[in-house]
């Protein structure tokens, strides 16, 4: 839920503050929205933030099916999801999160060292994430493919326990999942993304029929996420202590876990949103994948990405 009144577009501090709902699930890189509303960051760029706390990322993909979340933090497999799903409010890309370099991995319990011995074993993907993608690019470098393997939707929240009791034998996993698993004697990691660079990014997207109504309150609300990138660096701990409590980890555990991603700032993504740029490659990756599994119907329409909001942000 969205309340607010317009002000202009690109402006700077408004006198009222006028409220933004963003939604948060685990995962480090949905952290930093959180973070701006923790230490009041957004009230100075005119915003009322809030942070809605998810279950998981399917919570946040059912709550924008039923209108009640017109902006998330997702996947661009969940982007392309909903585009085949609800193609008429196919969401639009307005902020890269964070590449994942690293964060995205494919884990294997005790006696298990390489990705070809996973030929006919189970695998353990949740199908709403990222997880199918990054396994079937794993496989493609010693020559399998998805079909090679047998794939068990399972939760994320499940696939430690999953592995230290031989129920799977791999899974494609991502923090705060893998340091738990990682916690666990014998799990190895034998495939991760920064094998695969260029090609996994978290994005800010937005319901089309909101942005019509509400572009005015896009800019301060990248302004908010910058300022809490600037947080993080200038008092690390304090900030690194806030979002790992949220995700139930150690900080030396979030702080890990960030080690295998990257964040752009608001100028550098100029660059990853433009038409035809890295971002737009990666979304089409992904649908082939989905398409792949069954997962989205084929010719179903591709995440737009928009530049409108981070160019006025950016003034």
């Amino acid at each position: 839920m969205v309340v607010a009144a317009l002000g202009v577009l690109g402006g700077g501090c408004r006198a009222s503050a006028e409220r933004v709902d963003v939604p948060v699930s685990n995962w480090p890189g949905y952290e930093y929205f959180y973070l701006a509303e923790q230490l009041g960051l957004s009230r100075r760029h005119g915003l009322d933030l809030r942070s809605v706390q998810y279950a998981d990322p399917q919570t946040i993909v059912h709550a924008y099916l039923r209108g009640d979340a017109p902006l998330a933090q997702l996947t661009t497999v969940e982007a392309v999801d909903l585009c085949s799903r609800v193609p008429d409010r196919c969401p639009v890309v307005v902020l890269v999160l964070n590449e994942s370099l690293g964060g995205d991995q494919v884990a294997a319990r005790a006696g298990i060292a390489a990705i070809e011995q996973l030929r006919g074993r189970r695998v353990g993907v949740t199908y709403s994430t990222l997880g199918p993608y990054v396994l079937s690019r794993a496989l493609e470098q010693k020559g399998l493919s998805l079909k090679d393997v047998d794939l068990r939707n399972i939760s994320l929240d499940a696939m430690p326990e999953a592995l230290a009791r031989g129920t799977v034998d791999a899974v494609a996993i991502f923090p705060p999942y893998s340091e738990r698993a990682a916690r666990q004697e014998g799990t190895t990691t034998l495939f991760d993304s920064r094998r695969i660079p260029g090609e996994i990014f978290d994005v800010l997207v937005v319901d089309p029929q909101w942005l019509q109504r509400n572009r005015a309150l896009l800019p301060p609300l990248l302004r908010s996420w910058q300022a809490a990138h600037d947080e993080r660096r200038a008092h690390p701990r304090r900030a690194v202590e806030l979002m790992a409590r949220r995700e139930g980890l150690t900080p030396a555990e979030f702080e890990s876990a960030e080690r295998g991603l990257r964040y752009f700032s608001l100028r550098q993504q100029l660059q990853l949103l433009a038409p035809g740029g890295p971002l737009g490659v990666s979304i089409r990756g992904v649908r082939r994948v989905q398409e792949q599994l069954n997962l989205v119907k084929p010719g179903s329409p591709l995440p737009p990405v928009s530049r409108e909001a981070l160019s006025a942000a950016l003034r």
